[in-house]
Parts: C-alpha cells; structure tokens; sequence
C-alpha cells in the first residue's frame, strides 16, 4: 500500500496545503492526512521569499504527516502565477515503418515536434496535452497507436511557465527537505477534483478564485481547451475592505470570510461591531455597506474570468457553465453574480471522489487544487487520453536539483508519453 500513498503539495499566496492520500485495490481514494500552514513567502502565486516558503511547507507537510501516520519523502506540486501562459500548437511526423502501423514511437516523435515552437530563454514548457491526432487527414482520432497510415498529425494545448519561477519552487521543496516527483499547473489539479467527467464532456469552464492568482481552464469533449492565470484575486478583495473601512488586515480577512456578500442585495440589513485600532472605540459597519465594497472586484474577477473564456473560443459551447472553486468562491453569493455577470450556469464546486478517511476535512473549495493534485498522483490517466508518469524525479539522482530543473521539465515531459 506505501507504493500507493502520494502527497499533494498545494503552495498558495495565502496558505499551503498538504494532502496524502491513498486508493485500494478497488481504486477508491481515501485521504490520510491534511495539512494548512500560513503562507507568507509568496505574491501572486509566485515564490518571493524562500525561507518563509520552506518553513510553510515543512508545518503543512508535518502537520499531514502527523495526522496520517506516515513519513512523506515525494510530493507532487502545483504551480500558478501569471507568468504562465498557454498556446495551440501542431506537429505532423511521416510513418516510415514498412506495414504502415501507427506506434509508440510515432506518437513520442510527432508529439516531440509539436514542442519545436519559436520561446523565450527565460520559458520553458510544463504540460503538453494533446487535444486530437489526425491520421492521413481523418480528424477526431484519440488514440492513434496500432492504425495505419501515412502521415500523422496533432493538435496540442502547450502550457509554459518561467523557468525561475518553477525552479524558486524546487528549491524550496529540496530546502524543505523533500523531492518534486511532478509539478502540475494548479487549474489543471482544481479540475480533478472538482469537474464531473459528464461536464467536461459537454464544456465547463473552471474558475479558482484563490488569494493572490485566479486560475481559469476551459474544458470540452474530456479535453482541456484553454487555461489561464490571472493576478487579481481573494486578497484583492480584502485589500479593498481593509483600504474602505479602514481596519486592520487580519479583521478584513475575517468580516469577508464571516460577513461578507458578493451582491449587496443579498447582504442582511444589520451592523457589524469592529473592533477600533490601538485602543479607540469601536465602530460599526452595514453588511451592505461591507457587501457594496465586496462586490466590484469579484465583479472584475468574473469579468476578467469571462474574456479568458471568450479568448478559449469556447464560450458558446459550455454547456455545463460554470464551476467556482478555491477559497474565494466561498463569499456568499458568488455562484449566484457568476451566473449573472457569464449568462450561464454556475455552481460552487468541493472536492468529489473521495470514499473514505478525511473527506469531511477537505470537502471545501479551499482544498480543491490540493485533493485534485493527489488524485492526479493516484490516477495519472485523469489527464484523458494521454497516460502522465509521476516517477520520472529519480530520488537517488544527486543531480536532481534546482539547477538542472530545466532539463528534468523536458525529460518529465517526454516520459508522460512513454507510455501511449
């Protein structure tokens, strides 16, 4: 069972996450342990202080460990900001084999083209998925291995990040004392977790509104479309009611999270007794008057959230709508702006296919990026027709440290298809 238990390492702007969790014989999921620590070294999902990072992660870490009885050595971590950017790409390889069939091989070399694409220094790629492969002009072909042919092509999603940006990650995982076995963009992990496979079939739009990045991925025909992070989020929000009430951060946070409404016609007409600062009285605040300051920047979330779905080109095909997630999301009201502002459906989504052990614990949106990256970890298919491998970090290569990551993101990425 040991081999089975994997750790999602969720590092936000605002908290990290620790999950572990194991699946059964009959691949049922069960979570072991959870972990929450502060999160104080980041700024837009991005690492600016190392040794605060490690100090987070070796509390939620321990804290898991703790709860779950076991000792985590390989974690599996997310990663945001919005230095991440995606594209559509295509490659086309010619089959030379004398039979004409389709192989493995084939299908490494074409998605090997696909990454052949014009890149910043600065960049490298963290995810190709591919969206469909075209054998002698006929479209729409999943699998293509053991067909015949001539000539094969694919279309491909490529997700990019900075190469600092992935690397300040690992360092702080090693510093921390643990190995990376995979790092995985987080909207990509949220959607596991929270999307039914039926939604991604029809078109779902994803929205995780985290504390310092909103991350949006666009699903359709069990394939991810489009992703995309964006740098205004849940701390934007407090940031706003501790500027308009004049209060201190801490008490922001808390008359959002207790208080808070994203519309203000939804906001009780009752008042709110804070606190003063450094001993002057205290004052009193409206719910509506917190709910009016509260409402123009989920507004700007949703709006933002809603031309990254346009840009998809996939707005018109969503037919599921929505799903809000991630700490954000919880706001009251949210789901009910969302539907109005997107003219479709929406829906808060918490973290599903859990069978056993914690599952009340991190049945929140909160923990969504965290439960989804362990899912991933147990159910590396989840990604659709394309098999991702999590044992590519070899915990005896003294080599596998911050400085080659560049050259580990590659190997990763070719080891996802070895086995197409």
């Amino acid at each position: 069972m040991s081999d089975r238990i994997v750790c999602g390492l969720d590092i936000g702007t605002t908290k990290v996450c620790a999950v572990v969790a194991t699946s059964d014989e009959l691949d049922r999921v069960q979570i072991l342990g959870v972990g929450v620590a502060e999160s104080d070294g980041l700024n837009r999902g991005v690492v600016v202080n190392i040794d605060k990072t490690v100090s987070g992660v070796q509390e939620a870490i321990c804290e898991a460990e703790r709860m779950a009885g076991v000792e985590v050595r390989n974690v599996i971590v997310g990663i945001a900001g919005d230095h991440v950017q995606s594209f559509q790409s295509r490659g086309v390889v010619t089959i030379s084999n004398k039979d004409g069939e389709i192989t493995e091989a084939d299908v490494h070399r074409l998605l090997e083209d696909t990454t052949h694409v014009a890149m910043p220094a600065d960049r490298e790629i963290l995810h190709v998925i591919p969206q469909e492969f075209i054998v002698d002009g006929q479209d729409g072909v999943a699998d293509p291995v053991g067909m015949s042919g001539v000539r094969l092509e694919a279309n491909v999603h490529i997700i990019t990040g900075l190469v600092s940006a992935a690397k300040n990650i690992y360092r702080c995982i090693e510093k921390a004392g643990y190995r990376v076995a995979d790092i995985v963009l987080e909207p990509l992990g949220s959607s596991f977790a929270v999307l039914h496979s039926d939604e991604k079939e029809v078109g779902v739009a994803l929205i995780d509104i985290g504390g310092g990045t909103t991350d949006i991925a666009v699903f359709e025909d069990n394939t991810i479309r489009h992703t995309a992070v964006v740098a205004v989020a849940g701390n934007k929000i407090t940031d706003d009611i501790r500027k308009g009430l004049g209060v201190m951060r801490d008490q922001a946070e808390a008359l959002k999270c207790e208080f808070g409404a994203a519309m203000a016609e939804m906001a009780p007409d009752e008042e709110i007794a804070i606190p003063g600062v450094a001993g002057r009285t205290e004052k009193r605040v409206g719910r509506s008057t917190l709910a009016q300051i509260i409402q123009p920047r989920i507004e700007e979330i949703l709006e933002i959230a809603a031309i990254e779905i346009k840009r998809s080109g996939f707005s018109r095909h969503l037919s599921a709508g929505v799903v809000l997630t991630g700490g954000g999301s919880l706001v009251k009201g949210t789901a009910e702006l969302a539907a109005e502002i997107l003219g479709m459906d929406a829906r808060i989504g918490r973290p599903m296919g859990l069978t056993a052990g914690l599952v009340q614990e991190v049945s929140d949106p909160k923990f969504a990026t965290g439960v989804g990256l362990v899912l991933y970890g147990l159910r590396p298919e989840m990604i659709g027709s394309t098999p991702f491998r999590t044992d590519h970090l070899d915990a005896s290569d003294p080599s596998a440290g911050g400085d080659n990551l560049v050259k580990k993101i590659k190997e990763s990425m070719m080891g996802w298809f070895n086995e197409l």
